[in-house]
């Protein structure tokens, strides 16, 4: 009996000293873990219809700009660009990049246009950086600034999703968001639609996706560059 005892509390010992090995383990791990990244809000499922109208040959440009991009990880690191045409490591990039890199494709540089912009007219920009002058480096990756250059250089559209302003919203527009917090965010209007006429968005949150997401937050902006 006494056996059966040692050897009963000798497998408690050995399970306790296992259980706290793997909580230790576990802890060390969370603590060395990289911050995860912001989760994609919703995903595509279920059929979607193709634009009701053929696409004109800019539209197809900036939509397969986007397109390209799909699997890209979010990163909104600060980088030295080269200029014009600068560009972050393949692959990576902010939301606004999305943008960038379909206009790009569009025939558009939005890094030396910006830039440009900003120089001619810095009291039109926010300031919300503590920068004393432009920056060719970040300046148009950032939202605000590019709300601020597409309102006064393309065309400003409504910002309203219902069966009346569906006919405005076109592949290639950009739209703006207001996200839960303040933060802002920027997607490319897809070639392609949902059940409802509701076009899809190509945006990166974590991944650049394409998804249904154009009334997820409250649209701050609706734009098209090059206007028509």
């Amino acid at each position: 009996m006494e056996r059966q005892k040692n050897q009963l509390t000798s497998k408690r010992a050995a399970y306790i000293l296992v259980l706290t090995a793997l909580l230790i383990g576990g802890v060390v791990l969370f603590r060395h873990s990289p911050a995860p990244q912001r989760l994609l809000p919703l995903s595509i499922a279920g059929p979607t219809l193709p634009p009701e109208t053929p696409m004109t040959p800019m539209q197809v440009n900036l939509v397969a700009g986007a397109e390209a991009q799909i699997g890209d990880l979010y990163d909104a690191s600060y980088c030295t660009l080269l200029y014009p045409n600068g560009d972050p490591p393949t692959g990576r990039g902010a939301c606004t990049d999305v943008v960038i890199r379909s206009l790009r494709a569009g025939g558009h540089d939005l890094q030396s246009e910006v830039h440009e912009d900003m120089r001619r007219h810095w009291d039109r920009y926010p300031h919300k950086w503590g920068l004393a002058h432009p920056d060719p480096n970040i300046d148009h990756r950032r939202v605000p600034n590019l709300a601020v250059f597409f309102a006064h250089n393309g065309q400003t559209l409504p910002v309203e999703v219902s069966a009346k302003t569906l006919p405005t919203w076109q592949p290639g527009d950009i739209v703006t968001w207001k996200l839960p917090g303040g933060a802002d965010h920027i997607g490319l209007v897809s070639g392609r639609r949902n059940l409802q006429g509701i076009p899809l968005v190509i945006h990166n949150m974590s991944r650049t996706a394409e998804q249904d997401v154009l009334t997820l937050w409250p649209i701050a902006g609706h734009y098209r560059y090059p206007k028509n």
